[in-house]
């Protein structure tokens, strides 16, 4: 956990984990630190509601939020000015021509996205946002019976997944109450212990239709072993999907090799597209001829 990661990085140097030596010292060893340039980063003047008798407006704030909408890059500026001189000199052209075709701007990033995401051009499309996805997604691969009706996810799951397991459910005719598993961590304990998941999976995986978890878990920062509950889950017949919204651009992701079913995914967050950005689905190439769109 990130915790003891810092605790124990803490005790070597002799400090406190909220110690700015800590600080500091994560600051000089960070490889990627040299990225800080290449993004704005907001003005404390800037940030609502600030009170700048208490402090220096002119400072770089602290920037905590990259989980819900990470920093503008410098570049997209430029990028966007280019595309609209691009529209006021040739108009309607502009969707086939240029650096960036309009017609084809999911296409131009589709090698950099199905690498991030550790599968081939074939399986990922960008396309809508998350949650649209993951409707189109479930309607594919959630087909109840009467005997593989459930659904299992995490309690505390983000709240539009959860919103969206209860339609799919409900689209269905089932009883939400008793088809859709949350799973809950230890009482005294904030995650999922994965023996937990897993046995969870052993015992109801006969009545489970789909699992679907998030990679990492947008309250607490755990990351899930994705490749455990996933080969889990297919043990049992269950297809299992993953919401990889905290973990795309964030943690190392091998989707096709791990042999997940379907994954889908925002850019705004980690891969700091901005607010409406195109987000992404997966589906691994297994399925191209036995799941069908619906």
């Amino acid at each position: 956990l990130p915790a003891t990661i810092l605790e124990q990085a803490a005790l070597r140097l002799g400090c406190s984990p909220t110690d700015k030596k800590l600080a500091l010292h994560l600051d000089e060893e960070d490889e990627l630190k040299h990225l800080r340039e290449c993004f704005f980063i907001p003005k404390i003047k800037d940030l609502p509601p600030t009170d700048l008798n208490l402090v220096n407006g002119e400072e770089s704030c602290l920037y905590f939020a990259g989980n819900s909408l990470g920093l503008q890059p410098r570049k997209v500026k430029t990028c966007l000015d280019e595309e609209l001189d691009k529209w006021a000199r040739t108009g309607v052209h502009g969707h086939f021509n240029g650096q960036r075709p309009w017609a084809l701007a999911d296409e131009c990033i589709l090698d950099l996205m199905a690498e991030l995401v550790g599968a081939g051009r074939h399986e990922v499309a960008l396309m809508n946002g998350l949650t649209v996805n993951l409707h189109l997604q479930m309607l594919s691969f959630f087909k109840p019976t009467p005997t593989r009706y459930k659904i299992l996810l995490e309690a505390r799951a983000f709240p539009s997944d959860h919103y969206a397991v209860e339609s799919q459910l409900r689209l269905h005719g089932l009883d939400v109450e008793t088809s859709m598993l949350m799973m809950q961590p230890r009482e005294g304990e904030e995650t999922l212990r994965i023996e937990d998941i897993l046995a969870v999976i052993e015992k109801e995986g006969d009545s489970i239709a789909v699992i679907l978890f998030s990679g990492v878990q947008y309250y607490t920062g755990q990351l899930f072993d994705i490749l455990r509950i996933t080969k889990a889950g297919q043990k049992k017949g269950c297809y299992v999907g993953f919401d990889l919204a905290h973990a795309v651009g964030n943690v190392e992701l091998h989707l096709h090799d791990w042999g997940v079913d379907f994954a889908c995914w925002c850019s705004y967050k980690y891969l700091n597209s901005g607010a409406g950005g195109l987000a992404g689905a997966y589906i691994h190439e297994k399925h191209s001829k036995s799941i069908k769109p619906a």
